[in-house]
């Protein structure tokens, strides 16, 4: 996480916040693999639930597990809420935000009027499907992702303006080309046929009917393959970069001056030198260890002559 919990006092408020929020402890990791369990097993509840024959045969044992994963999502939303000494910090987090949408949707299914409301349940029912990304806590890469994603935001977005731009002026010049009964409508519409030529996917819904409208689905077409891949790898160079500063140490060996050793490096690759200038060197340990050994074994040999 981006920002530090602490927990809200000593006792047993500490305990839960290292069983919670903590997996380095062996009741932390048992606390994580259960919740996984438990968020793959209502997922997977919620799926079968949107089939209509297990959702007729099983319909009623579908809603008590619903209700038994909610209960159990709100014990633990609370316990987690008990422990923090800012819960707010937390609720304001990703992952309280996912919390709280694990849970909201079916208590508030109770105050909805089932005979009026029955798209507004739908939906609320379709929400819960949100767990799946509680997920993300217990994926220690989930964080580099989401480095990676943030430092390559402003690139993306200007990548993406540009190819608004580009949309709409193929869309704009194939609205004069094109007749509507090709499907060329509106500007809109055909801003739609150009983001499905551009992207490959060729529904067919709108099909140009002229030779010229044509060479120029050709053209976006061929466009869209040469820049489908500049996002991609403006991400993935944001990824190696994430990955490197996370394994890699950005300070200078002290003896030959060499950078770019991993983090858990104790000496330089190069010359050798101990690269944590905190604590002392131990082979200067063993050295001093060995010439006072040298030293009392040489002693002892002048006083037997």
């Amino acid at each position: 996480m981006n920002f530090h919990l602490t927990p809200g006092a000593e006792g047993l408020r500490t305990r839960l916040f290292h069983i919670i929020f903590e997996s380095n402890t062996p009741g932390a990791k048992a606390f994580d693999i259960a919740l996984i369990v438990a968020i793959l097993m209502s997922v997977a509840v919620i799926m079968l639930d949107s089939i209509e024959i297990y959702a007729e045969r099983y319909g009623e044992l579908f809603f008590y597990l619903e209700w038994a994963f909610t209960l159990l999502f709100s014990i633990e939303l609370i316990l987690r809420i008990y422990c923090l000494e800012k819960p707010t910090l937390y609720l304001r987090s990703f992952y309280g935000i996912v919390d709280l949408i694990a849970i909201l949707p079916i208590w508030l299914v109770l105050l909805v009027p089932g005979a009026h409301g029955l798209v507004i349940v739908r939906l609320l029912r379709v929400l819960r499907i949100f767990r799946i990304l509680r997920l993300m806590e217990f994926v220690g890469e989930a964080r580099l992702l989401m480095d990676a994603l943030k430092r390559s935001m402003r690139q993306i977005l200007l990548f993406f303006s540009a190819i608004l731009m580009v949309i709409t002026l193929f869309a704009a010049l194939m609205y004069t080309i094109e007749s509507s009964e090709a499907g060329f409508t509106s500007i809109p519409m055909s801003m739609y046929w150009a983001i499905v030529s551009m992207t490959t996917v060729g529904y067919g819904d709108i099909v140009p009917a002229t030779a010229l409208g044509k060479s120029i689905t050709v053209v976006l077409m061929l466009l869209g393959y040469s820049i489908i891949a500049v996002p991609t790898g403006v991400f993935s160079a944001q990824v190696i970069r994430s990955i490197r500063e996370e394994r890699y140490s950005e300070e200078a060996c002290p003896g030959c001056g060499h950078e770019r050793h991993e983090k858990r490096a104790r000496y330089c690759l190069r010359c050798g030198t101990w690269l944590d200038e905190d604590s002392e060197d131990p082979r200067k340990k063993d050295d001093d260890k060995t010439d006072d050994a040298q030293e009392n074994s040489h002693e002892s040999d002048e006083d037997k002559n």
